[in-house]
C-alpha cells in the first residue's frame, strides 16, 4: 500500500513561531530590579519613568534602560593633591567623600559624570577653604574644614541627585622642613612640661616637707608646753603639801602648848638642816636674830644652856729617859 504524506499547513507553522517569537521577547524583556537600586527608562530616546525594586516589563524596540543606579552609600576617596595655606606653604591634603544618590533620573541626567565633577568640585573647596587658613589653623582645624566642605558639596550636587553626608580630611602632609621644625617644637614643648612637671613635683615636695617640719615643731613646743605646766603643777603641788605640813605640824604644836623657846630652837634646827656644809648663804629672819641674842645673854648670865664644853690642855709628851737608850 501506498505510504500516504503528512501535510503540514504552513499557515499553522507561521502563527506558532510568531507565539514562539513573542513569548520569547516577553521572557527577555522581563525584568528585575534589585533591592536599593533605581532604573531610568528611556522610550524612543526620552526619558520615560524610573523603575523602583520589582519586577517590570519592558517593550520590545521601543524602550530601553538608560541608567541603572544604587542608592547604597558610596565613598569617593580622592588622591592627595596640593594645597597652599595662606602663610605660602604648600601641603599634600587628600580627602574621603561619603555619598549616596537619592534621584536616580537627577543622577543620569544631571551631568555627564557626576562622580567626576564631585572629585573636582571637593578639590577646589579643598583649596578655597584652606587658602584662608595659615598652616597652624589648617592643623587644627580639621572639623571646621570637614563641615564646611560638606555643608558646600551637599547644596552643589543637589541638582545632580547626589546627597552628601560628610568629608573627612584623611591625611595632611606638610613639607619635610615643616615637619622637622614641627617635630622640633613638639620635642621641646615636652621637654618645656617635663621640666615644668619636675619642678611642680619638687616644690609640693618642699611645701610637704616644710609643712611636715612646722607641725613636727608645733607638736614638739606643745609637748613642751605641756611638761612644762605638768612639772610646774607637780612642783606647786609639792610646795603646797610640804608648807601644809609644816604649817600642820607647827600648828599641833602651838595647840599642844609648847613653849617659843622650843619652837625657836626648831627654827635653828631647820636653819641647821638647810645649810647642812652646801648653802654658801642663809638668810635668817630678823625675830630669830634677837631671840638668838637674848638666849645667849641669858645662857652667859645664867651659865644654863651652854652645851660647849671647855676645850682640854694639850697633852704633854712624855720625857724621854737617857738611860733606856
Amino acid at each position: 500500500m501506498p505510504a500516504e504524506g503528512i501535510y503540514i499547513n504552513p499557515a499553522v507553522v507561521a502563527v506558532g513561531a510568531v507565539v514562539v517569537v513573542v513569548i520569547i521577547l516577553i521572557l527577555a524583556n522581563i525584568k528585575i530590579v534589585p533591592q536599593a537600586y533605581q532604573y531610568v527608562i528611556e522610550f524612543l530616546g526620552k526619558y520615560k519613568v524610573t523603575w523602583d525594586a520589582g519586577v517590570h516589563v519592558k517593550i520590545p524596540f521601543l524602550e530601553k534602560i538608560a541608567k541603572k543606579v544604587t542608592l547604597k552609600e558610596q565613598v569617593l576617596d580622592s588622591p592627595p593633591q596640593p594645597v597652599i595655606t595662606k602663610d605660602n606653604v604648600t601641603m599634600q591634603i587628600d580627602t574621603v567623600i561619603y555619598f549616596a544618590i537619592f534621584d536616580a533620573k537627577m543622577y543620569a541626567y544631571g551631568a555627564v559624570n557626576p562622580i567626576s565633577a564631585l572629585s573636582n568640585l571637593a578639590a577646589t573647596t579643598l583649596r578655597n577653604l584652606v587658602g584662608e587658613l595659615e598652616l597652624d589653623g589648617t592643623l587644627t582645624s580639621r572639623d571646621t574644614i570637614n563641615a564646611k566642605m560638606t555643608t558646600i558639596l551637599d547644596d552643589a550636587t543637589d541638582k545632580w541627585g547626589i546627597k552628601v553626608n560628610r568629608v573627612e580630611l584623611k591625611n595632611i602632609i606638610p613639607p619635610a622642613e615643616i615637619q622637622n621644625a614641627m617635630e622640633k617644637q613638639m620635642k621641646a614643648e615636652r621637654d618645656r612640661r617635663e621640666t615644668l612637671l619636675q619642678a611642680e613635683g619638687h616644690k609640693a615636695a618642699s611645701i610637704t616637707r616644710a609643712e611636715g617640719e612646722k607641725q613636727a615643731a608645733v607638736l614638739a613646743a606643745e609637748g613642751e608646753r605641756d611638761a612644762r605646766i605638768a612639772r610646774a603643777e607637780g612642783e606647786a603641788r609639792a610646795i603646797y603639801l610640804s608648807k601644809k605640813a609644816e604649817a600642820d605640824g607647827l600648828k599641833a604644836l602651838v595647840e599642844a602648848g609648847v613653849n617659843p623657846i622650843v619652837l625657836e630652837l626648831k627654827k635653828y634646827e631647820a636653819l641647821v638642816a638647810m645649810s647642812n656644809g652646801k648653802a654658801s648663804k642663809i638668810i635668817v629672819p630678823t625675830d630669830a636674830v634677837d631671840m638668838t641674842k637674848a638666849n645667849v645673854m641669858f645662857s652667859e648670865v645664867s651659865g644654863l644652856g651652854s652645851v660647849t664644853k671647855p676645850a682640854k690642855d694639850d697633852p704633854v709628851p712624855p720625857k724621854e729617859d737617857p738611860c733606856c737608850d
